[in-house]
């Protein structure tokens, strides 16, 4: 899926995420499919935005993310296992696979710097897909400079540019502005889609669902107040953890 430049005759979707959040994942799945479906793709301009489910987190490639969540929320292994067993079930139904026992711990701050510098070049998509798959499928430390590097490069961003970015805050600014926007707009967990500045969905909604909403923003293509559209399964992650 490539965006395309902003004109107003675009329907504009932007979508906070979080690249350790696994509704995110999916949900980016059963958007693209209902893209596919969709009749007017042509004229869908996708933006990703940063939001962080724990800004505080510290990054550990000694502690998994099961263990974690355990220590966390004062929950037994059974009770983790369970959990996200059933969102490893969810994720099969739209062909990812989820390796949460290789997940480590990690801040997502910096991956979402090298998110902004790709946005620059059009390869935020591609990327924010590669980020996903290292962190959920291949256990990598999406904090670790080396790692983003061949992330980034292997989407075809410039390593020296890479490099620059790594060893400064750059892009440090544009992250915050996204994250406060959501604050704004009182995002209370993520995925969160907001199609053409007027239709807000929260959470991994069915394809079907998101489908309708891109014909209804297509309808209705002109618009200011922001509506939120209720679904049934929302699948969305929070600061206090997912709601399942």
């Amino acid at each position: 899926m490539e965006t395309h430049s902003t004109t107003s005759n675009n329907i504009k979707v932007e979508i906070w995420s979080d690249v350790v959040c696994p509704f995110c994942y999916i949900g980016k799945h059963r958007f693209e499919s209902a893209l596919e479906k969709f009749q007017h793709s042509n004229i869908v301009e996708v933006e990703w935005k940063s939001f962080q489910l724990d800004p505080y987190a510290v990054t550990n490639p000694n502690l998994s993310v099961m263990d974690n969540l355990a220590r966390e929320k004062g929950l037994s292994a059974a009770q983790v296992q369970e959990s996200v067993g059933y969102i490893a079930d969810m994720a099969k139904s739209v062909g990812l696979d989820f390796h949460f026992e290789k997940a480590i711990v990690a801040n997502s701050f910096k991956a979402h710097r090298i998110l902004h510098l790709a946005k620059t070049h059009g390869k935020q998509n591609e990327l924010e897909e590669k980020l996903f798959a290292a962190y959920f499928t291949q256990g990598m430390n999406i904090d670790d400079d080396d790692v983003l590097l061949n992330l980034a490069t292997s989407v075809g961003l410039g390593g020296d540019e890479v490099r620059k970015v790594l060893g400064s805050d750059a892009y440090s600014d544009e992250v915050k502005h996204d994250i406060a926007h959501a604050r704004q707009l009182y995002v209370r967990g993520v995925p969160y889609f907001l199609f053409d500045g007027k239709y807000a969905v929260s959470g991994a909604q069915e394809v079907d669902f998101f489908l309708q909403t891109l014909n209804k923003a297509y309808a209705d293509h002109k618009g200011q107040e922001v509506i939120e559209i209720p679904g049934n399964n929302p699948g969305v992650c929070g600061p206090d953890g997912c709601s399942i």
